[in-house]
């Protein structure tokens, strides 16, 4: 799901904002929870009152919750990943609302927490939610095999030729999630209908397809890893074979090892003669 969220007061606006039914088809109060009131504008009216006793202007935390097109989600599923996301954001207790929204037969979901520990009269940090939001996010498409954002994939999980000197510096394959290395090779073979079009889409992602010794079409990451495309892409060899041809036709992994050297060792260079220059022109400023 793509998650959206902000700091934000205001709350009987927030209100009539979620409870208005002009821009979708079906409103649904689903749940008010750690209120004296089971009415929005009454809760949210609350939440305004606790606040004005301390001196945070956005003690509301609001968030939207949208499953991918085309994916009808539950109200258990949702519900599940509220309550993982507000125990990631030590919003657990906290007072709350979720309401649901359908449009054209889609539904997405509202939840807002008061940011206000009412007990101590102080509200919440909300530090580095949107790290902790982008985590989540991830674990629900991989959980739920829906096909990921390029924006929510591991950075680690592109072609490294093209990555910068600090992303070099920090890239690492090792401890990827293995749900995810099958998810890249699952999107691609599903986005992919020739062998061109999936070697590209692997590529992208930092893996050369390849031929293997026993395993027929193998792709190889620039570790040196050498992964079976049918068992990651969950589909069966022969199916691979009759879509990508014959692997005789593809380079052999020791090959393609070679190649993925030479370009990493072009790329270095270019590091290196970049770090050069760039002490070059600070010695001449400084002189």
């Amino acid at each position: 799901m793509i998650l959206k969220a902000s700091e934000r007061g205001d709350a009987p606006q927030l209100a009539s904002y979620l409870l208005a039914q002009r821009d979708n088809d079906h409103v649904e109060l689903h749940e008010v929870r750690g209120f004296a009131s089971d009415d929005l504008r009454s809760a949210f009216h609350e939440a305004d009152a606790i606040a004005k006793g301390t001196r945070c202007k956005n003690y509301l935390f609001s968030m939207s919750l949208n499953p991918p097109a085309g994916e009808k989600v539950g109200v258990a599923a949702f519900e599940t990943a509220i309550d993982r996301i507000e125990q990631k954001l030590g919003l657990e207790g906290q007072p709350r609302a979720i309401i649901f929204h359908e449009k054209d037969g889609r539904r997405h979901a509202h939840v807002v927490w008061s940011r206000i520990d009412a007990e101590r009269m102080r509200a919440i940090n909300m530090a580095h939610y949107k790290t902790k939001l982008r985590d989540v996010s991830r674990q629900l498409y991989l959980e739920h095999g829906w096909a990921m954002p390029r924006g929510l994939e591991d950075q680690r999980l592109r072609d490294p030729l093209v990555f910068t000197r600090q992303e070099w510096q920090q890239a690492r394959r090792a401890g990827l999630d293995p749900k995810e290395l099958k998810a890249v090779f699952q999107q691609a073979w599903k986005t992919s209908d020739n062998r061109a079009a999936f070697e590209q889409a692997l590529k992208e992602r930092g893996f050369w397809l390849a031929r293997g010794d026993r395993r027929g079409f193998v792709a190889v990451d620039y570790r040196g890893e050498v992964y079976a495309v049918a068992r990651y892409s969950g589909v069966k060899a022969k199916d691979v074979e009759a879509r990508l041809g014959d692997p005789r036709n593809l380079r052999s992994v020791d090959q393609i090892k070679a190649e993925i050297a030479s370009g990493m060792t072009a790329r270095l260079h270019q590091f290196i003669k970049d770090t050069e220059n760039l002490s070059s022109t600070a010695r001449s400023v400084n002189h």
